[in-house]
């Protein structure tokens, strides 16, 4: 009996074995990258970067953080790697620009570049934040990063533009809440949507369309027979927004709702 090496279909297993490495080696091999210095690949990657050719500019600029992760030019290339995601936008594109911001951040704790990859990753969230009637886990993520910037760098040149971004969020975090709120108001579960709406007053007083969130603040607190609260919330909403859309018919709602006295027994009488 032959040996199994010995058999031909052995022999030719072997063979394309061999030809495989030698040709995934010859592919190596002949990858020009590869045969850029850490500074050629870095000066080459920024040329790419400047007519906008992301993809071929991180791979320059991977390599060249390979070759010398401990050098400036190291440490400017895991950057501009980073960058270049997040340029070329996108989700997964977001998601891996925030994973090198991070590890920039992770190798190089006291970099003077500190502030501006923080709010980059502030601005990798914000960017993936879902519609407000989706979940807000990034949008809540961005709210913390943004708040961690103004934290450790309070006085940057970033400081500004992070205070923006805040307000941003904290506008989709509200409209958020209030869906959530009209559609438990619309399906009946009242005490549970009027919680939500007061919290959402309470927690969000500069929502800009507050005036729509007092008016099913107040239509709740009717449904629940709670006359003074909700003749209270009316009269708040004709106050500071007597021009807007919501209050429309408030007044009449008022009325209809509202107890009717009893006549003293002299007048009744007279």
């Amino acid at each position: 009996m032959r040996s199994l090496t010995r058999s031909p279909h052995a022999r030719r297993v072997a063979w394309l074995v061999c030809c495989s490495f030698w040709i995934a080696c010859g592919e190596v091999a002949e990858d020009p990258i590869l045969r850029l210095s850490s500074e050629e690949a870095f000066a080459k990657g920024k040329e790419l970067m400047a007519v906008e050719k992301y993809a071929l500019a991180r791979e320059h600029f991977a390599h060249a953080f390979q070759t010398a992760p401990n050098s400036e030019v190291g440490r400017d290339s895991l950057l501009l790697q980073a960058d270049a995601y997040y340029l070329n936008g996108g989700e997964t594109n977001l998601i891996r620009a925030e994973s090198k911001y991070r590890d920039f951040r992770n190798r190089y704790p006291t970099s003077e570049k500190g502030a501006y990859v923080q709010f980059q990753i502030a601005g990798s969230l914000e960017q993936r934040r879902r519609k407000p009637d989706r979940d807000q886990s990034e949008t809540i993520k961005a709210i913390a990063a943004y708040e961690e910037l103004l934290t450790l760098y309070p006085t940057s040149e970033f400081s500004s533009e992070a205070e923006s971004g805040i307000a941003r969020l904290r506008v989709t975090l509200a409209e958020h809440v209030y869906l959530v709120a009209r559609y438990q108001f619309r399906r009946g579960l009242v005490p549970a949507s009027v919680n939500r709406l007061e919290s959402l007053v309470d927690e969000y007083p500069d929502y800009p369309e507050l005036d729509k969130v007092l008016c099913m603040l107040g239509r709740g607190w009717q449904r629940l027979e709670q006359t003074e609260k909700a003749a209270a919330t009316f009269a708040r909403l004709r106050s500071e927004y007597p021009g807007s859309e919501p209050c429309r018919g408030v007044k009449e709602l008022t009325v209809e709702e509202a107890p009717v006295e009893e006549k003293p027994a002299e007048e009744e009488t007279a």
